[in-house]
């Protein structure tokens, strides 16, 4: 694209190349992403913008992925690069030293929905920058197994600059000239797999892992800046879809278009996985915040059209709020809401048809006057929908709270935290009875951390340095909406302010965590201690989830993890963080990890250096946690992540005149184990693109309602199946189902 850009004559050369064969089209994604921090969906938009560049460009797909330099592949993989055209697979890392149990180069690598691409791992390096191959090739063929004849050897400059050069070129034809029996040929990767595609080759089910596990939690920022754009961007195509198809603005396909493609650049290995130099990040920082505010625009423009269509009556010393749902299933949850309305006797709220809501002054995030005010208060609203509500004049009488002390609790969750320490004494599931915390174990545990800005050679963070110390435990708020029990706490130079709330009537409680960190070559573990045996562990990746064992290493996965046994269990959910472990049945959440900028091993620091150090100064996040009966599936977790990624939306909204009701909904997928996460426009234009993936693991018939597009969907899928639909516009069209390329 940038060879197109800025130079036409040579990528007019370029495609001639590729006509001729001379060239081969490969990888089919926009860039080399890492290939575990991103969420699915930018894994499948990896591949719909990429393989879709191509075929508009050379009138071809690439067949054969490519990740040479990406730290690790994420179990999803074969089935996102087989629905996007792809039947191979090329990667270096893992090397053997770093997972042994790799069967060999070649491989059939198998996804969770039993999606099968040809995997071969590079031997050796990607690259020989030596002009002389000799021994770059000599260890390349030291790899080859005995029952293998092909042999794909990269070689090239490579790494941070340049392909092969004329030396190179020289070396191989010398190399042919000297009597050896093997032989080399200018060769391409289609060329290799077509070759070994007969081979008996073993099977691999699951993730190739691990290499320089640090970078997942390296760069707290960048972690945090990439979900919350993916997720913008979500909720901004989800209810810009509704906003065209009520005839109240045309889809900005384009604009966002545009946002994924600057969030996808940034999702490079290096730069998201915090590897880069500092200045890279201010670039990365800009171009992310740009996708994000064209996503925030797209949503605000969508939902504010919409609300205008809505029929809003006045009444009176009333302000009219409209609440947004961005999720296909019903939520109820509480919503803040800043407000400026000067009234001396007080506010209350209730819903369109005057049934009054709980309602709960917390602080105003101003310093202003006292006409400034905060509230919050919890929103019933369906599926894709909204539903308005109003604040009136005139308190009510306040619902007293049973919370008191150290102690926050409703009718499904008690939170106990250690007055002097401040962990969690207890966390009990009432429904069972379980109580699920490990009372008196370390919490804000900060690691000694002497690895490089990689993680190069790390297994895990267990080099204990200390522990945050709690200097105030105490209860902040207790009302009729929520309570709020806030610890502050110190270690060194750094500040940690945790606030655990409790809803009304919620079944988890919310960590908001502000951290102000100013320690060195030191990682910050947020533990979560249960009191469960011999717990089976499971982590989300990207579309699915996985297994893993309670081994203490440093792991990465997407927005949750959760340990269960004996009919019960514990979840850990965050809007921010990629790096965990569970040591035993405690779950490890890595907060923050602050080595020096960019340093690669073997070299080391100088006494005496002037070094910067990563991730200093504040930054905030969220945790949920979960306890609950039976696993994860019964908890509902991935649904409970997806809310707290993508929360309820509130506005402030005005009287006036429209078509539309009180409330109303656009799509539901029932709720159940197959999750809708996509609602867009085509990329032809021709019709509404759904997207579904099957969460629990289990073949299941699901049924999605489309009220917005009089369409219905039904549709058998498999375990672990991510579904892609094309809903034409034409209703004497049926709707059919699409690979992730939309083709």
């Amino acid at each position: 694209q940038w060879v197109e850009e800025s130079d036409p004559e040579l990528f007019a050369r370029i495609k001639e190349r590729i006509a001729e064969g001379r060239w081969q089209v490969v990888g089919g994604w926009w860039i080399e992403p890492d290939c575990n921090i991103p969420g699915g969906e930018s894994f499948v938009r990896q591949g719909l913008y990429g393989q879709r560049w191509l075929l508009d460009r050379f009138g071809m797909i690439a067949t054969t992925g490519a990740n040479l330099d990406s730290f690790g592949h994420n179990a999803s993989l074969p089935q996102i690069l087989r629905r996007s055209g792809m039947d191979s697979y090329v990667f270096l890392r893992p090397k053997p030293d770093e997972n042994a149990e790799l069967p060999g180069p070649l491989f059939h690598w198998e996804a969770a929905d039993g999606s099968r691409i040809l995997a071969y791992r590079i031997p050796h390096e990607y690259c020989a920058p030596r002009d002389d191959l000799g021994d770059h090739v000599e260890r390349s063929l030291a790899t080859l197994p005995p029952d293998l004849d092909e042999l794909a050897v990269f070689y090239g400059v490579g790494n941070h600059g340049g392909g092969p050069t004329k030396a190179n070129l020289r070396s191989i034809a010398a190399l042919n000239e000297s009597g050896d029996d093997s032989r080399l040929e200018l060769s391409s990767l289609r060329r290799f797999f077509d070759a070994v595609a007969d081979e008996e080759v073993p099977v691999w089910r699951g993730e190739l892992q691990y290499h320089a596990p640090g970078c997942y939690t390296t760069h707290s920022g960048i972690k945090r800046w990439n979900r919350r754009a993916e997720n913008l961007l979500q909720r901004a195509e989800k209810w810009s879809v509704v906003a065209a198809e009520l005839g109240a603005q045309a889809y900005p396909l384009r604009a966002l278009s545009e946002a994924w493609q600057l969030l996808l650049f940034n999702q490079f290995h290096d730069t998201l996985a915090g590897t880069s130099i500092e200045p890279a990040y201010e670039d990365a920082r800009d171009q992310i915040g740009h996708a994000s505010s064209i996503a925030s625009l797209a949503f605000n423009r969508a939902v504010q059209s919409i609300a205008r269509q809505i029929a809003i009556p006045p009444e009176e010393r009333t302000w009219p709020v409209v609440v947004f749902n961005p999720h296909p299933w019903r939520l109820t949850t509480e919503v803040e809401l800043e407000y400026n309305w000067l009234t001396e006797d007080g506010v209350h709220m209730v819903d369109a048809d005057g049934a009054p809501v709980p309602l709960q002054h917390t602080r105003s995030l101003t310093t202003m006057s006292s006409n400034r005010s905060r509230l919050v208060f919890p929103a019933d609203v369906s599926p894709l929908g909204y539903r308005v509500y109003r604040i009136c004049t005139g308190a009510t009488d306040a619902t007293p709270s049973t919370s008191g002390g150290t102690t926050i609790e409703n009718e499904h969750v008690l939170l106990e935290l250690d007055a002097s320490t401040g962990r969690i004494a207890r966390l009990v599931h009432k429904e069972s009875g379980a109580d699920v915390a490990a009372p008196a174990a370390k919490h804000a545990v900060v690691m000694h951390d002497v690895s490089d800005t990689w993680g190069h050679g790390v297994t895990a963070y267990d080099q204990e340095a200390g522990e945050f110390e709690a200097r105030s435990v105490r209860l902040v708020e207790s009302g009729p909406v929520r309570s709020l029990l806030r610890v502050e706490s110190r270690f060194g130079d750094s500040v940690l302010r945790e606030d655990y709330v409790l809803a009304a009537d919620a079944k988890h409680v919310d960590v908001n965590v502000v951290l102000d960190w100013h320690e060195r070559l030191k990682l910050l573990k947020l533990r979560y201690p249960t009191s469960l045996e011999s717990p089976r562990v499971t982590l989300e990746t990207p579309y699915g989830h996985l297994e893993r064992e309670p081994n203490g290493h440093e792991d990465p996965g997407q927005s949750w993890v959760d340990v269960s046994a004996g009919g019960r269990g514990l979840a850990v959910i965050n809007d921010a963080k990629v790096g965990y472990d569970v040591r035993g049945a405690d779950i490890g959440i890595s907060a923050v990890r602050s080595p020096v900028w960019a340093w690669h091993d073997p070299r080391e620091l100088e006494p005496d250096g002037d070094f910067d150090y990563m991730d200093q100064g504040r930054q905030r996040f969220r945790v949920r946690l979960v306890p609950h009966a039976g696993d994860w599936r019964t908890a509902g977790v991935v649904r409970l992540a997806a809310e707290l990624n993508q929360p309820l939306f509130a506005m402030l909204e005005s009287d006036h005149d429209g078509p539309l009701p009180s409330q109303s909904s656009y799509a539901a997928d029932g709720g159940g184990d197959v999750v809708v996460t996509v609602l867009k426009h085509a990329e032809s234009g021709d019709g509404v693109v759904v997207r579904a993936f099957e969460t629990a693991g289990d073949a299941v018939q699901a049924t999605i309602e489309l009220p917005l597009l009089d369409r219905r969907i039904e549709a058998d899928f498999g375990a672990n199946e991510i579904k892609t639909f094309l809903v034409p516009r034409d209703p004497a069209e049926p709707v059919r189902e699409t690979n992730l390329l939309e083709l």
